[in-house]
């Protein structure tokens, strides 16, 4: 499965019901078949701007991250819910990609450019792309077209 993050803003709320919020969106999230991995609050704040959702116009946010794994199908489902709930203000799931591995050694660093791999890539692709030239052997003494 996929790993995921949702990123949520939810509204002002007093301790025990924002424990309860988070509950719910957990519960949903297992519900549809998913593994939570992490759960971050990143505390209250000020929003950028105010905020109108479900009517309401919100100045300030409690901000969460959830770390979860689940199947792709589930995901527009669980917008979908988090969409309804109107506890949570803003919702963004993210898909999360696991970053390159890049090898590199101080001896390949360390060599001048043209003896570099990557430098010689780049330089055999751009001679691939040269047009041709004119081929001035092609039995006439001149050339035929305008100079």
């Amino acid at each position: 499965m996929p790993s995921y993050e949702l990123a949520l803003v939810l509204r002002q709320l007093p301790r025990p019901e924002l424990i309860s919020v988070i509950k719910r969106t957990a519960e949903s999230i297992l519900d549809k078949g998913g593994i939570i991995r992490k759960l971050e609050n990143l505390g209250t704040r000020a929003l950028p701007h105010k905020v109108s959702e479900h009517g309401v116009v919100h100045r300030e946010g409690t901000h969460f991250t959830i770390a979860f794994d689940t199947a792709p199908t589930r995901i527009a489902d669980l917008k979908e819910e988090f969409g309804r709930d109107i506890d949570i203000v803003r919702r963004y799931i993210f898909k999360v990609e696991e970053p390159e591995q890049n090898t590199c050694t101080l001896h390949e660093e360390m060599l001048p450019p043209a003896y570099r791999k990557d430098v010689q890539e780049i330089v055999a692709a751009a001679q691939r792309k040269q047009k041709k030239k004119y081929n001035y052997n092609s039995g006439l003494d001149y050339y035929p077209f305008q100079k």
